[in-house]
């Protein structure tokens, strides 16, 4: 399939490598040299430094025959007209990344379909929505939902003394058969695992769990966790992202939610439209002021200002103070492998939110590839299986799996089957695997029709 991205920032270099694994013709768009050096370099993609605006550029580009244009810039009008522009050029889907709600409001004068645009993302609502998964999943540092709702990945990081510890996965899974669940992945130190059963979990293993959503809250608990209400969250910072995980969470009549925001005029404006949230105007950095308001009584702690150093040094004073969950609005990738380690509990990356919403549109309609996960060193694929397919042939314990692949649950049509070596997976069924980058084209083959 070929695909144009229009942008080649970190939203466009995101997209055009989860693209580019899994083996589509990917161009990358832009007027920087600069930034398509960058690209060029470490992508097995094309590049055109070019203008996303110009229909010539555009067709310089290819866009006859591009099945779809993807349009991620820093400004708003240049992704939309360029998606307007492929459109009208006869590209089949385009997505836009806007900034600006005014398209999708339901009043709208203008909407995107009037411009070709098959898909908005919008960077707050996209940050905003992940971090209200994770307040909700309160022992979770990931959570991603799959097969419409069917399926969650969990990522939790293992606590000192719990008491899997040192035992064969394969033992765990037994001790509670009745739970239908699989550790699909481990991070140790920096190192991406696809675990067997006979793998032991150690002391601060990042895992990753797939199973049924009614399952996991029991899930998190055989591994030390416990799936904790969360009803007391304080927000720092009123901007956007802000605001719309105020208005999601306060949305819970159990949820008391009270935002930070220091300019009176913002303040004010949210004090009008948050009619369920305490508003309080202050400094982020005046500790007292958060202390004073509650800080070490708050079960959740999100901060999401514009600030990323300030964001880092909140969380970790209410983690000090006792906080159970915090969380952090990171605009540098490099941050969310060390956030963790120093003690918080969760990052949110705008840009990565934005690649990942992408991403699963595109899955939807086209792509396989269904997402990644910040410090997993894997793709999550959705493949379907061919007819005569080698994945086919017999049960998964029988066939012989090249290295760096994990199956983790097989969609039969409406239903979902956690997988294990006695799944029998089908013609038309729907595999969910986790493959290491270098394993990505055994896996295609593996569910290549015979």
């Amino acid at each position: 399939m070929k695909i144009i991205i229009v942008g080649a920032g970190v939203v466009g270099f995101d997209v055009a490598k989860l693209l580019s694994n899994a083996d589509h013709d990917v161009i990358v768009m832009d007027m920087d040299g600069d930034a398509l050096v960058s690209v060029r370099d470490k992508l097995d993609v094309m590049t055109l430094q070019g203008n996303g605006t110009s229909s010539t550029a555009l067709q310089e580009a290819g866009v006859d025959g591009a099945d779809i244009l993807i349009a991620v810039t820093a400004i708003d009008e240049v992704n939309i007209v360029a998606c307007m522009l492929a459109d009208r050029l006869g590209v089949k889907t385009t997505v836009a990344r806007v900034r600006s709600g005014e398209l999708s409001r339901t009043q709208s004068v203008l909407k995107s379909s009037d411009f070709g645009i098959d898909l908005v993302i919008h960077p707050e609502e996209s940050a905003a929505s992940e971090v209200a998964r994770l307040i909700r999943r309160a022992s979770a540092t990931d959570v991603l939902s799959m097969a419409d709702g069917k399926l969650q990945l969990v990522g939790l990081r293992l606590d000192p003394d719990a008491s899997v510890l040192d035992i064969p996965l394969r033992d765990v899974a037994r001790s509670r058969s009745e739970l239908k669940f699989r550790v699909v992945a481990l991070v140790r130190g920096i190192r991406t695992l696809l675990p067997t059963g006979a793998e032991k979990l150690r002391k601060g293993d990042q895992v990753f769990v797939m199973g049924r959503p009614q399952d996991i809250p029991d899930v998190l608990r055989l591994l030390g966790k416990s799936d904790r209400k969360i009803s007391n969250v304080m927000i720092l910072g009123g901007n956007a992202v802000g605001a719309k995980v105020a208005l999601e969470l306060s949305r819970d009549k159990d949820m008391h939610v009270r935002v930070v925001e220091p300019d009176l005029e913002r303040a004010t404006e949210l004090a009008d439209v948050l009619d369920r949230c305490l508003v309080i105007r202050g400094e982020a950095t005046d500790i007292d002021l958060l202390v004073t308001e509650g800080l070490p009584n708050m079960d959740a702690f999100v901060a999401v200002t514009d600030n990323e150093e300030s964001n880092l040094v909140t969380c970790l004073l209410a983690k000090h103070l006792g906080v159970y969950k915090t969380v952090a609005l990171l605009s540098q990738g490099a941050y969310i492998p060390i956030s963790q380690s120093i003690g918080l509990d969760a990052a949110v990356n705008k840009k990565m939110a934005v690649s990942s919403e992408i991403m699963r549109f595109l899955h939807a309609t086209h792509v396989h590839s269904v997402a990644t996960v910040h410090g997993l060193d894997a793709e999550i694929l959705e493949i379907e299986a061919g007819n005569g397919a080698p994945i086919t042939k017999k049960t998964l314990s029988k066939i012989s799996m090249p290295r760096g692949i994990l199956i983790g649950a097989i969609l039969k049509g409406d239903s979902v089957e956690v997988a294990t070596g006695h799944t029998q997976v089908n013609a038309g069924d729907k595999a969910y695997v986790f493959a290491l980058p270098r394993a990505i084209h055994d896996i295609e083959a593996m569910f290549k029709e015979g």
